[in-house]
C-alpha cells in the first residue's frame, strides 16, 4: 500500500502570553486537507490530526503566514526534502517597483500580478530622495540614461512590492514587457509597460533582472536589519483604511485599491503588515467592550496579512466612511449597493474594509500603521 502524501514544515508561533516564540513541526494532508502540530522542545503532540479546510497546497511555501484556529504560524523552512523538493523548487522572491510615472494604475497592476499566480507578500509607499535612487540604480552609474532614471524614480512615489511565485523574477518582468514602452507596443501589447509607460525610463516599472538582483533590491526596500525608505504618510486631512487579511487572501486588493481610486480617493501612503495578536487588540481597544464582534475582529486582523492604507482630503473621514459602508456587509447590500463593503465584503467580521469610525481618530489611526508600526 501506498504512504499518503504529506507535506511537512518548521513552524513558529509567537505565544503572547508566554512572550515566548514556540516552534512546532506542522504537517499537511492533502487528501482530506487535515493538519497536525507536534511541540519540537516538548517532543509532543500539540494538535492531533484535525480537518482544517481554510489552507490550500499555494499557501504552503517557506516565509508564508498561516492561519491555524486563530494562530498564525510563520512557516520557517521545509520539515523533509520530500516538502523541499515538491512545493519549494521553483518558488523565488523578486521585488516589483511601480513607478511614479504609473502609481495611479497600482490598483490594475497589482490586479495584473495576482492574475499571473504570483503573490504580493509585501508592500509599501515611498518618495525616494535623490541619493537613495543613485544607491538603489548604482550599477547604471556610468550609463548615458542613468541622471534621467533617477530624476524619474524621484519625481513622485514609488510603490515597492516583494512579490513571490513560481519563477517569480521572469514571470513578473515578462509581465512587464520589454524595457522601451514603444517596443512594448509592438511586441507585448497586453505587457504593464505597454499600457503604462510612455518611454524608456518612463515605463511603468522595476524588476529584478536576477535572483541575485532579487535579493540586493529587495533588502534595499525591505532590510532584514534595520530601517528601509521612509513612508510617505501625510498625517493630515486623512482617515485609516485596512484592506482586511481575507480580501488579501482573496486577491482582492488591485479591485479595492481602484474602487477607492475610482471613488476620486487620493491613496497618499501604503503598507502591508502582519499583525500580531497583541498588536491587533491595541488597534482595536475602543471596540472593546462596546461590539459583540471585537474577540472576531482581532481574530481576523491577525489571520494573515493586511494592507495599511492612508487617504487624503478634506472630510476624509466622514466621506470615505460613507464610501466603505454599512459594517454588515449583507445590510450594505440592501441599502448601499455600491459601497465597498456591499461589493467586497463578506460577512460583518470580513466585510473587506476597516475604516475609521470617528472623526477624530483619522489621524490616530494612521499613525498606528505608519509611525509605531513601521517606525
Amino acid at each position: 500500500m501506498s504512504q499518503e502524501e504529506r507535506f511537512a514544515f518548521l513552524a513558529e508561533w509567537y505565544d503572547p502570553n508566554a512572550a515566548l516564540l514556540r516552534q512546532y513541526q506542522f504537517l499537511f494532508y492533502p487528501k482530506d486537507r487535515s493538519v497536525e502540530m507536534f511541540d519540537v522542545k516538548n517532543h509532543r503532540t500539540f494538535l492531533r490530526r484535525t480537518k482544517y479546510d481554510d489552507i490550500k497546497l499555494q499557501d504552503l511555501f517557506v516565509g508564508n503566514r498561516l492561519n491555524v484556529f486563530s494562530r498564525q504560524l510563520h512557516l520557517i523552512e521545509y520539515g523533509d526534502q520530500y516538502t523541499a523538493n515538491k512545493l519549494g523548487s521553483r518558488k523565488e522572491k523578486t521585488l516589483a517597483m511601480i513607478k511614479p510615472d504609473a502609481t495611479d494604475k497600482m490598483g490594475t497592476i497589482i490586479q495584473l500580478i495576482y492574475d499571473a499566480g504570483l503573490t504580493v507578500t509585501k508592500a509599501k509607499m515611498t518618495a525616494l530622495s535623490r541619493k537613495e535612487a543613485m544607491d538603489f540604480y548604482a550599477e547604471h552609474q556610468s550609463k548615458s540614461f542613468f541622471n534621467n532614471l533617477v530624476q524619474v524614480v524621484t519625481s513622485g512615489p514609488v510603490v515597492a512590492m516583494e512579490i513571490l511565485g513560481d519563477e517569480a523574477v521572469t514571470a513578473w518582468r515578462r509581465l512587464l514587457g520589454p524595457t522601451d514602452s514603444s517596443v512594448a507596443r509592438n511586441e507585448a501589447p497586453d505587457s504593464v509597460r505597454a499600457n503604462f509607460g510612455t518611454d524608456g525610463t518612463k515605463n511603468a516599472g522595476h524588476g529584478s533582472d536576477s535572483l541575485a538582483s532579487a535579493a540586493r533590491e529587495l533588502e534595499f526596500f525591505f532590510p532584514s536589519t534595520g530601517h528601509g525608505p521612509s513612508n510617505t504618510a501625510k498625517y493630515s486631512d486623512c482617515t485609516c483604511c485596512l484592506i482586511k487579511p481575507h480580501a488579501i487572501t482573496e486577491e482582492l486588493t488591485g479591485k479595492i485599491l481602484n474602487a477607492i481610486s475610482d471613488g476620486g480617493f487620493e491613496i497618499s501612503a501604503l503598507q502591508m503588515f502582519s499583525m500580531d495578536r497583541a498588536n491587533a487588540e491595541e488597534f482595536y481597544e475602543i471596540y472593546k467592550g462596546v461590539v459583540a464582534e471585537y474577540t472576531g475582529m482581532v481574530a481576523e486582523l491577525c489571520s494573515g496579512p493586511c494592507m495599511a492604507l492612508e487617504i487624503h482630503g478634506s472630510e476624509a473621514p466622514k466621506t470615505f466612511r460613507e464610501f466603505c459602508g454599512p459594517a454588515d456587509p449583507e445590510i450594505a447590500r440592501h441599502l448601499r449597493p455600491h459601497t465597498l463593503r456591499a461589493v467586497f465584503g463578506k460577512t460583518k467580521l470580513q466585510n473587506a474594509v476597516h475604516c475609521t469610525d470617528l472623526p477624530d481618530d483619522g489621524i490616530l489611526e494612521v499613525q498606528y500603521f505608519f509611525k509605531i508600526l513601521d517606525g
